[in-house]
């Protein structure tokens, strides 16, 4: 197994609240005249990650004909969705494709900017087969939110539901053994943050969280795809204009 984790980048929803915006894959829509994707593939690759898997569904060719199976210095690989899959089931669809024994799962709608070499460290500490990571609740009650104890233990999810008590958001990037992906039912839709998480944790199976201070952008509506796409823009440097087949 690669010590270096795998990345698998969740990019299959067609985007439907962001038809007034683009037709095309929701995570291909520009940011500073890029691919919203790019940013995300960027950032893995200052991470130091090397390998992405791309669970991709709709409109899949335009992802692959852009980026390839090089972009970055990363070597990318596909995971095609036939059918919708949900999150979770993406994540059982790409599988089999992972080398590594644990694997870092993005959500491909949403940029964090957290330390994620922390976010390792705390994962492999703790002996969780499960680590999430969380940002300040920003007032938004249309999201995930989580409550964890003072040790970062998962107390409760509701993803999408108003709660009590401190409560941060799911930024959707997580840390999984490679062997709780095979926990989830193959070629079945089923959703990771309404389903899966809410089941282990009743199951008593261990799942950590740690809080980051990083802001979240995520380009789900119209006016947050704005809002991301002019902070974004001026606060991502990019260095030098390599395209996908080449180096940075």
């Amino acid at each position: 197994m690669r010590s270096v984790p795998d990345a698998i980048v969740l990019c299959g929803g067609a985007g439907t609240r962001l038809r007034t915006v683009t037709d095309g894959p929701k995570t291909m829509v520009p940011v500073g005249g890029r691919p919203f994707l790019e940013l995300l593939l960027r950032q893995l690759q200052r991470w130091g990650i090397e390998r992405v898997i791309l669970a991709v569904g709709y409109k899949r060719d335009a992802i692959r004909n852009h980026f390839g199976h090089k972009a970055f210095g990363l070597q990318i690989e596909y995971s095609p969705e036939l059918t919708p899959l949900g999150t979770g089931g993406a994540l059982r669809n790409a599988a089999d494709l992972v080398e590594s024994s644990v694997v870092l799962v993005l959500n491909g709608d949403s940029y964090t900017d957290a330390d994620l070499h922390r976010f390792l460290t705390n994962h492999e500490d703790s002996g969780a087969d499960i680590s999430m990571l969380l940002v300040p609740h920003d007032g938004r009650e249309d999201c995930g939110t989580v409550s964890v104890d003072a040790d970062g233990r998962l107390l409760d999810f509701q993803e999408k539901q108003p709660g009590t008590g401190p409560r941060y958001v799911n930024a959707g990037i997580y840390l999984l053994d490679r062997e709780t992906l095979f926990d989830v039912p193959s070629g079945m839709e089923v959703s990771l943050e309404r389903e899966l998480l809410s089941k282990w944790l009743a199951q008593g199976k261990p799942i950590r969280a740690l809080v980051d201070p990083a802001a979240c952008y995520d380009i789900g509506t119209p006016e947050r795809y704005q809002n991301a796409e002019t902070l974004l823009a001026a606060a991502e440097t990019y260095g030098s204009p390599a395209m996908p087949g080449g180096e940075r």
